[in-house]
Parts: structure tokens; C-alpha cells; sequence
């Protein structure tokens, strides 16, 4: 079987299937087992995946930095352990006196650069074992707040049912942010608790579920976006003349060569092709990766 094309597919994930049953699949579609993916989904969340095929897994790492929207319903007069519909309701609060002035201004202080407490049931290690897992096994996790940036946080509609209120929200954040988190926040400023119904996502950087492919798709026809695409449509781009890319393309520094952005740039060579991720660091700019 010939080399697949290395680049990256964008999955519309199911429902029910774990970020690694994905990558399962798609390394039986690809044809090879050097296949990734950039940022887990939830077994209970749908949308957009993106998974690296080939050389293209080493760019997994920082495609995963980029930000994310959502699409999400918080169900607020339920706490679950799992802060999602997966768990097991622990308490329950009546959210009837609940309007929807009173709910918005109780999003505000969760919008912005704000400290977050992860959910304890998830992937985030604690002394070198999942978080998730700690739980599963009986055990107390208190996991410290960090920092991460939610820029949109919003409702979209209010749909009152019985002692319970469900709020469609939508939201654009940091890589890191638990939409979950923001659920059980919410509920928390509110006195009801929350927790997370449904969650979408419809964007990861560049990519949203317009390029979107379900599995049955990529069974029918194996779509990937290949490199040159990708760097374009996830980094700022500098096209290089003849010379300095034959230096890129053994990975030496470019002296005195302003990138005019921080954090990774990609560098193309004068046919437009994708060669390497240099930085700036100080007066030159240096490599990160090289691709070709």
C-alpha cells in the first residue's frame, strides 16, 4: 500500500465514540497506524475532530492551542459527578424563580480571562494518572484552578421544564477550557448546580464543520487537507525566497529575519509549499519543526 497523503481530517465526530475510536477508524481508512488527534472530545459530544495523518501528527501538538467554539446546553437545577448527562445526579435544586436576566448576569463573571477548576473526571494527569481515573477508582481529586481565556460565552435560548431550566449556549475559548466546567460554574453562582445536556463542537481554529466529514463519509472517500492548506489555514504565513529555503529546509536559523508574529509561523518555499514552523527569538528566526 503507497504512503497516505500526510495532512489532516476533519471529522464530525459521533456520538458515543471516544477521540480514540476515532483515530482507530481512521488509521484503518489511512492505511497506517500513524494517525492522531488534536484535542479529546467527550464520548457524549459530537463535532469537530481533528486528527493528523503521517508527518502531519507532529503538528497535532499545536493545532490542538488554537481556539474552539461550541455549541452546548447547560441544565441548570441538576449537579452530576461528571458535570455532564453521562453522570449521576448527586443533588437537585428547584430553578423555577430562575429569569433570564438572573441567568446571564450569572455568565459575565465567567467570560474573560478567568481561573478555571477542571472537571475531576478528566483527562488532565495528576501524578502521572488521569484525573478521570483517579475518580473511577474511588478516589478524592481536587484539581487546582488555571488560567484560561472564554471569549463568548452567551445564551442562545431558554427552555423551561418542570423544576428545571435548559439554557442553549454558545461558546468561543482557550484550548484547555471545559465547557463542562462552565456548566457546573454556572450552576454553582446560581445556588441550583448544572450540568452539561449536550455539546457540540463546531470549530477548532481554521477549521469548522463546513470541511467537516462524518465517518461514513471517510468511508466513501478519504478526505485530507493537506499540509500546504493546513499551515495556511491555521498559522501567519512568510514565503521565503530560493535561498533561504534551501536553509529552512535542513532546519538552520535565518539571521535577522523579522517573522512579524509570535508564536509559530509557517514558512513556504516560492512555490507556496509548506516546509517548517521557525519562531522569533530575538533579532532571528529559528526552527520549531521542519517538515520536508
Amino acid at each position: 500500500m503507497s504512503e497516505p497523503v500526510p495532512g489532516i481530517v476533519v471529522v464530525d465526530k459521533p456520538a458515543g465514540w471516544t477521540s480514540h475510536d476515532v483515530v482507530g477508524r481512521l488509521r484503518r481508512l489511512a492505511g497506517t497506524r500513524k494517525v492522531g488527534h488534536a484535542g479529546t472530545l467527550d464520548p457524549m459530544a459530537t463535532g469537530v475532530l481533528l486528527a493528523g495523518v503521517g508527518r502531519a501528527t507532529r503538528l497535532l501538538g499545536h493545532l490542538q492551542l488554537t481556539d474552539k467554539e461550541y455549541l452546548a446546553t447547560v441544565r441548570l437545577g441538576e449537579s452530576t459527578v461528571t458535570d455532564d448527562a453521562e453522570g449521576e445526579v448527586v443533588a437537585s435544586t428547584s430553578a423555577t424563580h430562575l429569569d433570564e436576566a438572573t441567568v446571564r448576569a450569572a455568565m459575565a463573571p465567567l467570560t474573560g480571562d478567568i481561573e478555571q477548576v477542571p472537571s475531576a473526571v478528566s483527562a488532565v494527569k495528576v501524578d502521572g494518572k488521569r484525573s478521570y481515573a483517579r475518580v473511577r477508582a474511588g478516589e478524592d481529586v481536587d484539581l487546582p484552578a488555571r488560567p484560561v481565556k472564554v471569549s463568548t460565552f452567551e445564551a442562545t435560548a431558554f427552555r423551561p421544564g418542570g423544576e428545571l431550566l435548559d439554557v442553549d449556549v454558545r461558546v468561543v475559548c482557550s484550548s484547555g477550557t471545559y465547557v463542562r466546567a462552565l456548566a457546573r460554574d454556572l450552576g454553582a453562582a446560581l445556588g441550583v448546580g448544572g450540568h452539561l445536556t449536550m455539546l457540540r463542537r463546531t470549530r477548532v481554529g481554521g477549521f469548522d464543520l463546513s470541511v467537516a466529514h462524518t465517518l461514513e463519509e471517510l468511508e466513501t472517500a478519504f478526505a485530507v487537507v493537506p499540509l500546504d492548506d493546513v499551515a495556511r489555514r491555521t498559522f501567519p504565513v512568510l514565503e521565503l525566497d530560493a535561498d533561504q529555503a534551501t536553509d529552512v529546509r535542513y532546519g538552520r536559523a535565518l539571521p535577522g529575519v523579522s517573522l512579524g508574529a509570535d508564536g509559530p509561523v509557517a514558512l513556504l518555499d516560492p512555490d507556496g509549499h509548506f516546509l517548517a514552523l521557525y519562531e522569533q527569538r530575538g533579532s532571528d528566526a529559528k526552527p520549531i519543526a521542519v517538515f520536508v
